[in-house]
């Protein structure tokens, strides 16, 4: 269900090629005596960052840095240089990042340590799931094999565990930096679980426990740690852009039935499918509300100091305020 994903895999074969015949005269991205760290997503970036500390001991690398969504990325041939180059690779695993794999399985950088977080999560992996009303996915109708949801990083309860790990393998580049980097995530876990206790005691407060969202829904991870319910017009990484009527009027019925006020969207999406839903209920009063799912963070966000908690805690406001 990822957008472009079999000309992403054909590209991505091409780029790896190249790559691989370059790295093998470049010498790996060290010189200056610091790690170098390649993160693929926004998330693992952050949680890295808030690991190494004031510890000056690494570069990190954020390749969706621009902003692209995570399954639109296509690599470039300097990305899988950085890659094949670079001392620690982090990446999620999911089927938008099937590059990725191929990038690890042809790169000659026989010392690069690599976590794929799929691996860290094993059993906690969730499938993903077609609700009620929501929309199905062209591409996918014939295809029986099992599609895990990617968005991992949408769980506090996961990002503490996810930490753990990576905080283990920087361990295992830089050993002589252990003791900063454990006690760097032993604060930082501090205040995952500060704020997973705050989004539990939001949930067991709030009187609905069920929201609508007219658009994709990466929010699994998170709703099922709250035991919060949903409706949604797409899966997490659906390739589908339209919502047809059946899918309007279902979610239209839903907003009804269980007369909520409040139609949820992604960031930097556009709201036509919430209105539609609200105008097709009896709620026209309904509102609009953002969720962010991480998934399009740009450099200049960074530099503004939007972090992963920032974030999260922006999005605990929201809920807030709704449930």
């Amino acid at each position: 269900m990822h957008f472009f994903r079999k000309a992403l895999i054909i590209s991505a074969a091409a780029i790896i090629a190249a790559a691989s015949l370059s790295s093998c005269t470049e010498s790996r991205n060290n010189s200056n005596g610091k790690l170098s760290i390649v993160c693929t997503d926004f998330s693992e970036y952050d949680w890295v960052k808030n690991i190494i500390g004031s510890a000056d001991s690494a570069n990190i690398t954020y390749l969706l840095s621009n902003g692209v969504d995570i399954h639109n990325y296509q690599p470039s041939t300097q990305d899988m240089l950085t890659i094949s180059n670079c001392d620690v690779f982090i990446y999620s695993g999911g089927e938008s990042e099937t590059w990725a794999d191929d990038a690890i399985k042809n790169t000659r950088n026989n010392d690069i340590k690599v976590l794929r977080l799929f691996d860290t999560l094993g059993q906690n992996l969730k499938e993903e799931e077609t609700k009620e009303g929501m929309e199905q996915d062209e591409d996918d109708k014939h295809d029986d094999g099992i599609e895990y949801d990617e968005h991992i990083w949408l769980s506090l309860k996961n990002a503490r565990f996810l930490c753990s790990s990576i905080c283990n393998i920087l361990c295992e580049a830089d050993p002589s930096n252990e003791g900063t980097y454990r006690s760097n995530l032993d604060k930082y876990e501090g205040k995952l679980k500060k704020l997973d206790e705050e989004y539990t005691q939001m949930a067991d407060s709030s009187a609905e426990r069920t929201i609508i969202v007219g658009d994709r829904f990466p929010f699994r991870y998170l709703v099922d740690d709250y035991n919060i319910d949903y409706y949604a017009a797409f899966a997490g990484c659906s390739a589908e852009t339209n919502a047809s009527f059946e899918t309007i009027a279902t979610l239209a019925g839903k907003l009804d039935e269980l007369k909520l006020g409040t139609v949820f969207i992604l960031e930097n999406s556009d709201d036509s499918i919430a209105r539609s839903i609200i105008d097709n209920s009896k709620s026209r009063n309904a509102n609009i509300e953002k969720l962010n799912s991480l998934q399009s963070i740009n450099k200049k966000d960074v530099d503004s100091g939007v972090t992963y908690i920032s974030l999260m805690e922006e999005n605990l406001e929201t809920l807030k305020k709704v449930l």
